[in-house]
């Protein structure tokens, strides 16, 4: 059985069907990981949507407590991430299925996750970076291509996924652009061993978001997606509302100056980061429009807020009928 093949990359994580839930940053939660365990699926939410390591550990006893099945837990390995080490740690001695990492060097995530028996699999995007994490290690690569939700490739799952399948031996799990059964099997087709789907999951009855964010990835497509470097200092995807519009996607001067100045930099990407990630907190629980929600261009495909369960069993049914 090829190391990259839909039936490989379900039997490493012993589920039914080759789809990761994406960690979504203020979406994903123990309602929505529960509900894709129970589908079939796995699932991922990022640490940094709890505001401590304790009460990550909660969040994953919970989970642990109402479904078997493998789940994992998205750790930010840069500096940005003060909480980094004690999140680790965690994700260890809770001996979860899987760590995606993503924005950083995951070296001592792979060391120490190996030591508990934990896969860890990396975020990449471009053969370089991907070869560099297999040979730390890692179990699988994601790789994040243009049409990625939150902080998106520079490729094309065209020219990306044949490069990292002529690179590295591992699992490649593709991720972006993705909304249909169909879209699923021409990734498989193209050599991907499973697919990380988040947009697609946002205008979900389990998600904890607004009404309103959930409403706008049913109304609004692919066209109404634009990169901002506003939140992060890294591009990242997000819904073009008229406020978006408004506040512009570029990082002023003063944002600019300080993010290249070396002593500064550090700090102020830590600074952004976190502010950041207020404005997406009170996007993604405001009740308005004139805020930022993060989503790919894969809400093309959502014409409805339904279920978790549903939306699976019906990209099952799209990918069987493709077949």
């Amino acid at each position: 059985m090829e190391k990259n093949s839909k039936d490989s990359f379900c039997k490493l994580l012993g589920i039914q069907f080759p789809i990761i839930m994406a960690p979504m940053f203020l979406v994903s939660n123990e309602k929505m990981v529960i509900e894709a365990l129970k589908a079939g699926i796995t699932g991922a939410i990022p640490a940094l949507n709890y505001r401590s390591t304790d009460e990550l550990r909660k969040a994953i006893q919970s989970i642990k407590k109402e479904v078997n099945g493998p789940f994992g837990i998205n750790l930010i390995v840069n500096k940005s991430n003060f909480l980094y080490k004690e999140q680790l740690q965690v994700c260890c001695e809770e001996k979860i299925a899987f760590i995606i990492t993503s924005l950083g060097s995951p070296e001592e995530t792979i060391i120490e996750a190996h030591k508990a028996g934990v896969k860890v699999f990396c975020d990449v995007t471009d053969a370089k970076y991907a070869k560099k994490v297999e040979e730390l290690g890692a179990d699988a690569v994601i790789a994040v291509n243009k049409e990625a939700g939150g902080h998106a490739g520079n490729l094309s799952y065209k020219e990306l996924i044949p490069k990292l399948l002529q690179t590295v031996s591992i699992p490649v799990i593709s991720a972006g652009g993705v909304g249909t059964g169909k879209g699923i099997k021409d990734m498989l087709d193209l050599g991907a061993a499973g697919i990380s789907m988040g947009s697609i999951f946002i205008a979900s009855s389990e998600a904890p978001v607004s009404q309103e964010y959930k409403q706008a990835c049913v109304d609004y497509g692919s066209k109404d997606i634009v990169m901002t470097t506003k939140l992060s200092g890294t591009p990242c995807s997000v819904i073009k509302t008229p406020y978006v519009e408004k506040i512009g996607t570029e990082q002023n001067w003063l944002e600019k100056i300080l993010n290249k100045n070396k002593r500064l930099k550090k700090w102020f990407k830590a600074f952004t980061f976190y502010k950041g990630m207020k404005n997406l907190q009170n996007a993604a629980f405001g009740a308005t429009y004139k805020t930022v929600w993060c989503a790919g261009p894969s809400i093309e495909f959502v014409n409805e807020i339904r279920p978790v369960k549903t939306i699976v069993s019906t990209l099952i049914e799209e990918y069987n009928a493709a077949n």
